[in-house]
């Protein structure tokens, strides 16, 4: 297999990326190569500081890089709607990543709408950011979300806890951190599958960045590293450049379709260099990912996304009406 390196990602000009959590870490690695593949880049961050210093950073790499900062607090969805209605005055969307989350957050928490920390920034955020952000995606020629998820999906419970989806009966920091990341995966999946039923253009795929030294481990309030964490990242851990090389991949490549996860390819997929690795078993209950998606009986995730939206677009991503542009998404009544 030919190993895959930053220089196989393609010439990006004329394409516009939203990177989420890309003020640090793997989301910032993320956006300094899409920008110096000649992408336009819009880096979602929670702070107007946080988003100006890293795009001044990343102009000290990239002179020329076209590129700005909005602000996107995934724990409140009053701010994913802000933040949609603004990438929705652009032409098109060609690349959305879910990158940014929190991690292992050690005592129970909520975010602005009432849900549990972990699942509401990891998934329920990302998910009404790309149902919101659906019709700047259509609008692209060949649109692609790739969605980050962790080798954790593969830990914990191993499947979504519907009896307890917000842990208030039963929290632990590390098993709903695994839950939120199973989700994360289960929902690129389900995106992908919908998106090939209702004959959409969308590819939506997903990584994982193995053992990555970022400030994910403490970016949870009140998150510190224990010492396994100090003692495993000494051996088994590389870099945040090296951490978003399976993203890069899944996002840029061409042999990165709908339903392909990429991580590294050594040490348990902890480092290395990115490659397609098999979904895990757990991810690919189908059953349980049409009802987290909201069907079977399963939280109406989509409502939540369109709250406060406009109604064209809440009408687009359940597959009713047309948008306020030429465009018409085909068959959009079998998609959500």
């Amino acid at each position: 297999m030919t190993k895959w390196t930053m220089a196989d990602i393609p010439s990006l000009h004329g394409r516009l990326a939203v990177v989420t959590g890309a003020n640090s870490g793997i989301g910032w690695h993320t956006a300094l190569e899409l920008a110096r593949a000649g992408s336009e880049v819009i880096l979602a961050t929670r702070t107007e500081a946080k988003g100006r210093d890293a795009v001044d950073r990343i102009r000290q790499e990239v002179p020329q890089a076209k590129l700005r900062a909005e602000v996107l607090d995934l724990a409140s969805l009053r701010s994913v709607q802000s933040f949609a209605a603004k990438i929705d005055r652009e032409a098109k969307l060609d690349l959305l990543i879910n990158n940014a989350g929190v991690m292992s957050v050690p005592t129970r928490q909520v975010t602005e709408d009432g849900f549990e920390l972990q699942f509401g920034t990891n998934f329920l955020g990302p998910f009404a950011l790309t149902m919101s952000l659906m019709p700047a995606l259509m609008r692209a020629s060949s649109p692609k979300v790739t969605t980050v998820s962790s080798g954790a999906a593969n830990m914990g419970l191993k499947k979504i806890n519907f009896g307890d989806l917000q842990w208030e009966r039963s929290y632990g920091p590390w098993t709903a951190y695994c839950q939120s990341k199973l989700a994360d995966l289960m929902f690129a999946l389900e995106l992908g599958r919908r998106s090939a039923s209702a004959s959409l253009p969308l590819v939506s795929n997903a990584a994982h960045p193995g053992y990555a030294r970022t400030n994910l481990q403490t970016s949870g309030p009140g998150r510190e590293k224990h010492l396994g964490e100090k003692i495993m990242e000494a051996f088994m851990s590389h870099d945040a450049a090296h951490g978003a090389m399976p993203t890069l991949r899944a996002a840029t490549a061409k042999d990165a379709p709908s339903g392909s996860y990429f991580a590294p390819e050594r040490m348990f997929q902890l480092k290395g260099d990115p490659v397609p690795v098999p979904i895990p078993e757990p991810a690919q209950n189908e059953t349980a990912a049409r009802q987290l998606w909201g069907d079977r009986g399963g939280p109406d995730w989509r409502r939540m996304a369109c709250r406060g939206t406009r109604p064209c677009v809440c009408r687009t991503i359940a597959g009713e009406g047309h948008l306020d542009d030429p465009f018409e998404i085909k068959q959009k009544r079998r998609f959500i």
